[in-house]
């Protein structure tokens, strides 16, 4: 599905989850978009099936939780390898996400979280085990995230 094939309704329905998907009820939703909540459930399922939701997670502030330190490493793999690294990369022990990068020479964005130095430097050396380059190291103060703009009703651009 593209973009293209978004209308108002889909979108109004993922900012409503990106907002706060967990305390969003499919009525809520309803009145905000000016349909049914059967509706509502039909788009969800079918933007669920279409992988365009690919799930539901809790955002977690991990300083608040014990972990204060979150490191981005940034890394270079061959660029045939790199796709397939991503699953064996989320199973390092600290590793909280990893993007892949299309330009640039470092082509794999790995965020990593812990309590101290100790946490990360075996991330890295993992990392190095696998036959990726760790070329740059930055600590990260705060992490805010916000519902897509472009998803608010009227907003389809």
């Amino acid at each position: 599905m593209a973009n293209d094939d978004l209308d108002d309704v889909d979108r109004a329905i993922l900012h409503a989850l990106q907002e706060d998907a967990r305390n969003m009820s499919s009525g809520d939703i309803a009145e905000r978009t000016g349909t049914s909540d059967s509706t509502v459930r039909k788009r969800i399922q079918r933007l669920e099936s279409e992988g365009i939701i690919k799930g539901y997670s809790a955002s977690v502030d991990y300083q608040k939780s014990g972990y204060p330190l979150r490191m981005l490493l940034y890394c270079t793999a061959s660029i045939a390898e790199r796709g397939e690294l991503i699953a064996d990369i989320l199973e390092i022990d600290g590793v909280v996400s990893v993007q892949e990068l299309v330009t640039g020479e470092q082509n794999l964005l790995v965020t990593a979280v812990g309590t101290s130095d100790n946490d990360i430097t075996p991330v890295a050396q993992e990392l190095i085990d696998m036959g990726l380059t760790v070329a740059d190291e930055v600590l990260v103060r705060s992490h805010e995230t916000t519902p897509f703009g472009r998803f608010q009703s009227g907003n389809g651009g």
